[in-house]
């Protein structure tokens, strides 16, 4: 019986071990493949209520089943759902041990040409943040391609982003993006979507934003194709047209560049 229970114990112990994750990501010295690998590893996007969470108070105004989960994990300091009002939001974000991954983006250290913090704590924005196990589905492919194109990472983070303020009951219904692009957020109560992701933990306060961690990476409408209704004429090289806008919308690239509207 006595080595029966040591086995049961070093089973036991060995299966802790290989369910321990590290959600933590350093974009300026991780390439992106094993990125993508570390982000898999993290926690589900969607967090659990634990048996600890009913001694972690959750504030008001609060939606999403995922807001009891996240007080767990962060239950105090500036990265916790309080401590982010404390924050404009490229801070509180990068305060988050959730969102790595996303403030890595926002701060060029996932491309040095997108840098978008001093843009992002100014004005008033609704942003719509994947936490990092949604940035850890995406393919290496896909996370290699947004860390090689500025134009392409901008529109993608633009499109999390929508101008002005937007409380839970007020934030369902059709919501043009700082990108150009269209969000539609549906449901009620703690059941809310915005496209095809799910709203974790919602109505997230900083002192210029209000957030709403999602379980996916938003990826914009594609750019419309280029127009054709330009006509040749003898003498001329090419038939005119007009360019296509540009699918960063109205982004920067850049802090040095043009900001977010307000």
């Amino acid at each position: 019986m006595t080595g029966l229970a040591l086995i049961v114990g070093t089973l036991t112990l060995s299966s802790c071990s290989s369910n321990a994750t590290d959600a933590s990501l350093t974009e300026k010295e991780t390439p992106a493949s094993e990125a993508i690998s570390s982000s898999k590893s993290a926690e589900p996007a969607n967090p659990t209520a634990t048996p600890e969470s009913a001694d972690v108070p959750v504030p008001a105004g609060l939606v999403g089943t995922g807001c009891a989960g996240y007080a767990v994990k962060v239950p105090a300091g500036p990265g916790s759902l309080d401590g982010m009002s404390s924050d404009p939001a490229a801070v509180a974000l990068s305060n988050s041990p959730q969102l790595t991954t996303l403030s890595n983006a926002l701060s060029g250290n996932l491309n040095s040409e997108v840098n978008m913090v001093d843009a992002l704590n100014k004005g008033q924005f609704t942003v719509f943040a994947p936490l990092d196990d949604a940035w850890g589905r995406l393919s290496p492919e896909t996370l290699d391609k947004l860390r090689g194109n500025s134009t392409e990472l901008t529109a993608v983070l633009n499109y999390h982003l929508v101008p002005g303020q937007l409380a839970p009951d007020q934030v369902v219904g059709e919501h043009k993006s700082v990108q150009g692009g269209t969000l539609n957020v549906t449901g009620s109560g703690e059941d809310l979507r915005v496209n095809d992701a799910v709203v974790v933990c919602g109505g997230i306060r900083t002192t210029n934003a209000t957030v709403y961690l999602i379980d996916t990476v938003l990826m914009p409408p594609a750019p419309p194709p280029p127009s054709t209704t330009g006509t040749a004429t003898p003498g001329s090289s090419s038939p005119e047209s007009s360019s296509p806008e540009s699918s960063s919308g109205t982004a920067t690239t850049s802090s040095s560049s043009t900001e977010p509207p307000s």
